[in-house]
C-alpha cells in the first residue's frame, strides 16, 4: 500500500468509526480516545486528518448526507419508473448510518441545523429530476413540498420504536425484508399516488392557497419583513419560482 493509500485508509477508518459510535453513543459521550481506539490510530492522526472533534463531526456529516442522498436518488430510476425497495433496502442494511441521523435529530444544535439544510438541498434537486423525468408531479411550491417530504422523512425516522411498534418496519434494526417494507411502502405509496381526500373537496382549498405566491421561509425569519417571492402559478400551468434554493453550508 503506498503512503496516499494509507493515508486515505485511515482517514475513511477514523470517519466510519466515528459515524458507528456517534450514532451509539452520541455525539458528547464519545471521545476522541475512543473513536481512535476503534479506528485503530492515534488521538493525533485524528487531529491530523479532522483538526478537531467538531471538524470530525463536520465530515461524518457530510459522508451520510451524500450517503443517504445517492441511496435516495436511486428511487427515482428513469422515465416513468419508481422502484423505492432497492434504496429502502440499502439504507437499512446500513442501520449505522440511520442511527447516526436519529441520534443527530434528538440532540440537535448547529451541526443538525446544517445537516438537515444540506438533506433538503439534495431533495429539492433530485425532486426536479423526477420532475423532468416524468416520474414527480411538477409543484407549484416545490422547495416546500421537499421540505414537507424531508421532514415527514425524519419524523418517522426520530419515532423509529413507534414506527417498529405500529407498522412492523424497524429501520435500525439492519434488516430488509421486503415483507416488512410492505407495511411502510404500501400506505405511503397510495397517499403519494392516489391522495388522501377527493379532488373536488379539495379544488376550492387549493386554489384559494395558491391564490397568492409563498413566501420564502427562510426569509420570514428575517426583522425586514418577507423576502423573495416563493413560487407562482404560470398561465399555462407551469411552476416558476423566485430564489427558493436551500441555504448553502
Amino acid at each position: 500500500m503506498s503512503p496516499e493509500e494509507a493515508e486515505l485508509s485511515s482517514i475513511e477508518r477514523i470517519r466510519d468509526a466515528a459515524v458507528r459510535l456517534f450514532g451509539e453513543h452520541g455525539f458528547r459521550g464519545t471521545s476522541l480516545k475512543v473513536i481512535a481506539a476503534e479506528a485503530g490510530v492515534s488521538q493525533a492522526l485524528i487531529l491530523h486528518h479532522y483538526g478537531t472533534k467538531d471538524g470530525l463531526r463536520a465530515a461524518c456529516d457530510e459522508f451520510v448526507s451524500r450517503t443517504v442522498r445517492s441511496r435516495k436518488a436511486e428511487v427515482i430510476d428513469g422515465p416513468g419508473t419508481v422502484d423505492p425497495f432497492p434504496a429502502m433496502r440499502q439504507l437499512r442494511e446500513s442501520p449505522h448510518l440511520l442511527r447516526y441521523l436519529t441520534r443527530a435529530l434528538t440532540e440537535g444544535g448547529e451541526h443538525t441545523t446544517r445537516l438537515i439544510d444540506e438533506m433538503l438541498a439534495d431533495a429539492v434537486e433530485y425532486m426536479a429530476e423526477g420532475e423532468r423525468s416524468g416520474v414527480i408531479r411538477p409543484s407549484r411550491a416545490p422547495r416546500e413540498r421537499a421540505a414537507l417530504l424531508l421532514l415527514w422523512s425524519l419524523g418517522a425516522l426520530t419515532l423509529h420504536e413507534h414506527v417498529a411498534r405500529l407498522l412492523g418496519v424497524d429501520f435500525l434494526s439492519g434488516s430488509a425484508s421486503t415483507d416488512d417494507l410492505r407495511h411502510y411502502l404500501l400506505p405511503a405509496v397510495e397517499l403519494f399516488s392516489q391522495g388522501l381526500v377527493t379532488e373536488n373537496s379539495m379544488d376550492d382549498l387549493l386554489e384559494m392557497l395558491a391564490q397568492e405566491p409563498l413566501a420564502s421561509a427562510d426569509a420570514a425569519e428575517q426583522p425586514g419583513g418577507p423576502g423573495p417571492p416563493g413560487p407562482t402559478a404560470d398561465p399555462d400551468g407551469t411552476a416558476s419560482t423566485g430564489s427558493t434554493s436551500a441555504p448553502e453550508t
